[in-house]
This record gives structure tokens, sequence and C-alpha cells, in this order.
């Protein structure tokens, strides 16, 4: 027998504790034997048991999921081993979530964080969601009262700023303090222990609600109702105005006035696309120039006036591709260069053929992205806060 593949609203909340799972069919292309997911909290793989089997074909799935109402059938008779004899996922993903409450940790973000593309300029936006593209630091709401960086790390933010953020719904947005203060936002959210003046300057800004199922405009709308509706009631917090796209045009427009009042550029959502975590092409950044994080690999010296400090960084991106960023310093930074296994973000004018970057220059630091994104032999948390 197959099963159906499927898509849509993965939900792990209150008040029962248990992990829980919501699907819709989309098309059969899976084996029953591999119907298994990840726990959006636990970050464990969880066999998906309630409500599937009534979602799948043939004659001997319904057989087996009537018997395993009745109690005729444990989870352990319908999770075989695979043919070398190793643990097969079913199995594994029933033993590793049995009876385990969910607990959010910073493994779960990127299960959570969708990542933008690059706008070329050519697909046409007509009817996706557009807003400015906010120089601040990401940050998901676990929903359980903390807030969290991209790389999985908590942000130690104080009690009065969290505490009335709604209890029981995963929020993805940034933490911005205005236009160009990035390095002074970076001071305030890394701190051990919150400077409560300084926090004060900070808000919550949020564009979706990744655990809700349905497309952006419903995502939001869920997040409205939990208690963005008022103001008063969040007042370090607040959903991001986003328009309607009326096409190319529109966002070259938008983008110039943006850029000409300090800003940085703006994202284009597709409004009806589920979310969808990781690089998508359903959101999608627009800037006059092209920008990229690096992971830092070594340092070479430079010559003449630099020739005891800094004259480039050896890095790689995401591709593995590995080139040389020697622009863009300040004297500063070619005194204390960023280390090696630092996530720097770069500027560039294209990608050669190849896939290497044109003419890069240095931008910032990227305490918030975590090399892991880079070389998956890395532990997750290597990276030091």
């Amino acid at each position: 027998p197959r099963a159906t593949k499927m898509n849509a609203a993965k939900t792990c909340l209150p008040p029962n504790n248990i992990p829980t799972i919501m699907w819709t069919c989309d098309s059969c292309t899976l084996e029953n034997e591999t119907l298994v997911t990840a726990c959006t909290v636990c970050g464990a793989e969880r066999l998906v048991m309630e409500g599937v089997e009534e979602n799948m074909t043939g004659a001997n799935t319904s057989r087996r999921a009537e018997k395993r109402k009745a109690g005729q059938l444990s989870d352990s008779s319908d999770s075989r081993d695979t043919v070398d004899g190793s643990e097969s996922p079913k199995k594994r993903a029933v033993r590793s979530c049995r009876g385990k409450a969910p607990t959010f940790d910073g493994s779960s973000v990127p299960n959570l964080i969708a990542l933008a593309k690059s706008w070329d300029g050519k697909q046409n936006p007509t009817g996706w969601l557009m807003s400015e593209k906010l120089d601040g630091m990401r940050a998901l709401w676990d929903g359980q009262g903390d807030l969290w960086s991209r790389a999985g790390h908590k942000v130690i933010a104080p009690d009065w700023f969290k505490k009335d953020l709604p209890q029981g719904m995963v929020l993805d947005g940034e933490l911005f303090m205005g236009r160009g203060a990035f390095q002074d936002l970076m001071r305030v959210c890394r701190r051990h222990v919150p400077d409560h003046e300084a926090w004060k300057q900070v808000i919550f800004v949020v564009f979706d609600a990744p655990l809700i199922g349905g497309g952006l405009k419903a995502r939001l709308q869920a997040a409205r109702e939990s208690g963005f509706n008022n103001s008063d009631s969040l007042p370090f917090a607040r959903l991001h105005p986003q328009t309607v796209c009326r096409g190319p045009d529109h966002v070259r427009k938008v983008l110039a006035e943006v850029q000409a009042e300090g800003g940085e550029g703006l994202m284009l959502r597709k409004a009806g696309a589920a979310h969808q975590s990781g690089r998508t092409s359903d959101l999608l950044k627009v800037k006059t120039q092209d920008e990229d994080e690096a992971l830092v690999t070594g340092h070479q010296k430079g010559s003449g006036k630099h020739s005891e400090v800094l004259g480039a960084l050896v890095c790689i991106n995401r591709q593995g591709k590995a080139f040389k960023i020697g622009t863009g310093f300040t004297d500063a930074v070619r005194a204390r260069p960023p280390p090696e296994g630092s996530v720097v973000t770069f500027k560039y004018m294209e990608l050669t053929q190849d896939g290497i970057p044109r003419h890069p220059s240095f931008f910032r630091i990227r305490p918030d992205v975590n090399r892991s994104e880079f070389d998956p032999s890395l532990s997750f948390f290597e990276f030091e806060r």
C-alpha cells in the first residue's frame, strides 16, 4: 500500500504539551513505512500515527489502522527494522519522542526559520506581500517564554519585554532599534545580563507565525488575533506592515523610496504559500546591491600601508566556494579582524559562472548566524556566543 504525501500545518502547542501534527493530503508519493517527520519543538523525529491512516489508500493500510485502534497491533509490530538490521526510521521516531514533553531549544530554530532568496528583477511578484527589509536581528518567540536568535542562542531579554507576548504561539520576526542601528542592537541583544534601559529602545517586529496553517495572510491574522490588535497590550512588539505588490515597477518605486530614507531594502512574500523552512523561493529580498554571508577560514596579511594588519579575509560561502574579501574594512577591523570560524556579511556585484562573488566588500560581522550553516560537520552550538 502507498500513503499520501502530506503538506501543511504543524503545531506543537499547549495545553496538553503533547506534540501534535496536523496534515492535509497532497499526492500519493511516499511508502507507508517512511511516514516520519520531525517534532518542530523538541527536534526529535516523530511518527505521525493519529489521523494519518484515514488519509491513506489501500485495504491493507486500512486494516492495520483498524487493528491499531482496536489495540491488536502495537507500535513495534508496525515498525520493522531495515534490511541491514539497523533500526527503522519509524521505530526510531516512536522511541525518540514517546512520553517526551516538548521542550524548545536552539536546535529547533532552523526547522522554523524561512530564509530569503534574491529577487532577480524578472519574476513578477504581483499579488505578493511587500514590506521593508529591516536592519535588525532575526528572532523567534517560542510561545513558552523565550526569544531565540537565528543561530539558536537564547536571547536574554528582560521579563517585562516578553511577558505580554502570546503564549502557545511561535512567532518569527526581528528585534529592531531603527535604521542603521544594527551594531547597537547586537550589543544590547548579546549581553548575558540585560541592560533594561537599552532594551526600552528595542521592538520585536513580527512577520510570520510559522506553525499556523495556510498562507501568510492567514498566519498573520492568527498572530493579530493573539494580541496584536491592541498596541497598548504589546508596547514592545508589533506586526510588520505589509503592502500588496502591484508588479515589478511597484517594487522598484518603493525600493527607491525606502533606500532614500536610509532603509536597507524590501522583502517579498508569496501571500498564499504555506510556511517553508530554509531557503525558499516564496520569500525574496530586494536590494540594489547583493549581500550574502561567508565563513572566515583564514587571514591574509596586507601589504604597503597595511603590511602589519589584515589584508584580506579568506572565506567560503554556503556552496563551498572559496574567495577573498579585501575591501570594505575600517582601520579598527583591519587591526582586529573577525576570527577564523566567524561569519561575516559582504556585498558584491554579481556571481561568476563558477559561483564566485565578484568584487566582494566587507560589510559587518554576523554573530547571529551559526557557522554550521556553512559546514554541517560543525556542532550546532560550537559557535561561541
